[in-house]
């Protein structure tokens, strides 16, 4: 039987589809004017950073991507190339996000709509960059990539994979999802 190599990333997306819900409606009710909780704001960032980029995309850039290029799959015009340009505009909204988050903290006027672009932007992107993963690249990478590196493969996740933090950001999203 052949070992999967994306189950554990599909894993990981359901826990970043839940802080994305949170991130959509915890936006909502800012532009509805019932809602400031710039520490939610904060938390998402550091879940978005630590957890769904250092953790789960490094494996993605530095484990999956790299074996798919390996074995055939073109780095250039290719769902490889689309996947790391969209993790890349990922990382600006955040940027931009973290950005009018502080000056709102700071209290500077007119971050709202700032805050509310970029929140709502990366959560549409990343509802998109999931799907495809979850539906197109990663049952193609079942289907290409030979017996021979999935264990390999499923070792650098291991070495990648960090049970503190994948606990500390699951306990993170469960109290927003309660206090919710």
């Amino acid at each position: 039987m052949s070992e999967n190599v994306t189950q554990v990333m599909m894993n990981e997306h359901q826990l970043i589809l839940r802080m994305i819900s949170l991130v959509e409606k915890n936006t909502e009710k800012m532009e509805a004017g019932s809602f400031e909780d710039w520490n939610f704001y904060r938390d998402a960032i550091d879940f978005v950073r630590n957890y769904a980029d250092r953790f789960h995309h490094a494996k993605e850039e530095e484990v999956l991507f790299v074996e798919l290029v390996k074995n055939g799959m073109p780095e250039k015009n290719s769902p490889i190339e689309a996947m790391l340009m969209e993790h890349d505009l990922g990382r600006t909204y955040i940027k931009n996000l973290e950005e009018a988050v502080l000056k709102s903290i700071q209290g500077l006027e007119g971050q709202l709509p700032v805050i509310a672009e970029n929140a709502k932007g990366y959560a549409a992107l990343l509802r998109g960059h999931i799907q495809k993963e979850d539906q197109i690249l990663y049952p193609l990478a079942e289907r290409v990539l030979p017996e021979t590196i999935r264990s390999r493969m499923t070792e650098a996740y291991e070495k990648a994979t960090d049970p503190e933090v994948e606990k500390r950001y699951a306990a993170m999203v469960e109290q927003y999802e309660a206090n919710w």
